[in-house]
């Protein structure tokens, strides 16, 4: 029995070592085959030499595999590989919140003829730009004629008035008229005087000057019933409701003027935002993706923040006070407004674009010597376009800024070989 088991043994041993033997020689054969060919494998793009190497930790952190990336000069140059210098930087929190452009309500005004009247002319239209004082319309108005004549009236009734009291006083001077007459005519010319003065302000609220009303006396009748509709300020005509022949009311809304080198930016402040908004902040005003990209953005300053939510939207008001001098911002243009809600300092900050994820973390490809190796980083506070790093990179090492992307992409490609071309 001893002896049938022993050969039983080998010749099992046998058996499991002629199998590892063809098995051995079917890959021996193959890697002999390919050589014998002379064949290479064929990439179609260049991809610079790739120098990986594998560790193996059994520790808690398991297998870790770590890359570097040979790259000669003319490489880098091909691919666009940029590299900066790391190092302190300023910061800014910031917001990004939706706008309009809106009318300057402050610079903005209804033109009405303040007296009802027929037109006669239109001189300007919607587009137009007018000076303080320029003529836009002409009307023809009874009501006018009549306020112009009762001013006259008045001033001639002031006047005798006047005379006769002036004299009644010199009589009772002199003790030759009573004093009743002198106290009559006294009163009369005070009920004058107030007469006058009324219907001075009267036309005074037409707008009419006292230059103007100086001049009265000598005018042509024919000047009576024309009044003149006027730009109240240098602008921009944006309505006109008014056509020859019409007939006015002193309350029609004739033209609407607004001065456009000033406009309002209506800025959505969303109630989580609430807290960081606030008077008197910086913004940066841009008008996104309107096919003008080398439109420069605004700077700005809050001057109003509500201190009510819509009920309908949940945002709150807030108000730029925007200078627009050539009128690039035109009301209605949807704008986005960058609110600088905290600026700060960071010893080492890096733009967003140069940290790349690999296996999972935040890595910074650092030089050394030809070639490149990513590194992980810890990343802190961040803007739109910069990053804070707290860990990983120190001052004054040097780092890919523009083309990490690609030296991920041959990293891969060389992990990816080398797990599976055995």
């Amino acid at each position: 029995m001893l002896k049938k088991g022993i050969l039983f043994t080998v010749a099992l041993l046998m058996i499991v070592g002629g199998i590892s033997f063809a098995t051995l020689g079917q890959k021996v054969g193959h890697d002999h085959s390919a050589e014998k060919a002379g064949k290479q494998p064929k990439d179609v793009h260049p991809s610079p030499k790739i120098e990986a190497q594998h560790h193996e930790d059994h520790g808690e952190a398991g297998h870790e595999e770590e890359g570097r990336v040979r790259m000669a000069e003319a490489e880098r140059r091909k691919f666009g590989i940029e590299v900066a210098t790391a190092g302190p930087g300023n910061m800014a929190s910031e917001l990004i919140l939706p706008g309009e452009v809106v009318l300057n309500m402050d610079r903005m005004a209804h033109i009405v003829p303040r007296v009802p009247g027929v037109v006669r002319e239109v001189r300007k239209t919607v587009g137009d730009s007018v000076k303080r004082g320029e003529v836009m319309a002409v009307i023809e108005s009874r009501e006018l004629a009549k306020a112009k004549a009762d001013y006259l009236a008045a001033v001639e009734k002031a006047a005798l008035v006047e005379s006769k009291f002036r004299r009644e006083e010199a009589l009772w001077k002199e003790q030759i008229s009573a004093e009743m007459e002198y106290l009559d005519a006294k009163q009369a010319w005070a009920d004058a005087k107030i007469t006058l003065r009324s219907e001075e302000q009267r036309l005074h609220a037409l707008g009419f000057s006292h230059d103007y009303l100086r001049q009265l006396p000598k005018m042509p009748d024919e000047s009576f019933t024309r009044f003149e509709i006027v730009a109240p300020f240098d602008g921009t005509i944006i309505e006109k409701h008014i056509t020859m022949g019409e007939v006015l009311k002193e309350e029609t809304d004739t033209f609407q003027v607004a001065d456009l080198t000033s406009v309002w930016v209506n800025i959505s402040v969303y109630q989580k935002d609430l807290q960081s908004v606030r008077k008197g902040q910086a913004v940066s005003i841009t008008t996104g993706h309107d096919g003008n990209p080398a439109r420069t953005p605004a700077k700005a300053v809050i001057s109003f923040v509500s201190p009510l939510v819509k009920e309908e939207t949940r945002t709150a008001l807030a108000r730029v006070v925007l200078p627009n001098p050539s009128g690039e911002w035109r009301p209605g243009m949807f704008v986005n407004v960058k609110v600088t809600v905290e600026e700060f300092s960071a010893p080492v900050t890096i733009p967003k674009s140069a940290v790349q994820t690999l296996d999972e973390k935040s890595v910074v490809f650092i030089e050394e010597g030809d070639g490149f190796e990513p590194r992980q980083v810890k990343m802190g506070r961040s803007t739109n376009g910069a990053v804070e790093i707290l860990s990983g990179l120190t001052v004054g090492e040097r780092f890919v800024v523009k083309g990490g992307f690609t030296l991920k992409a041959q990293l891969s490609k060389a992990a990816f070989g080398d797990g599976h071309g055995h």
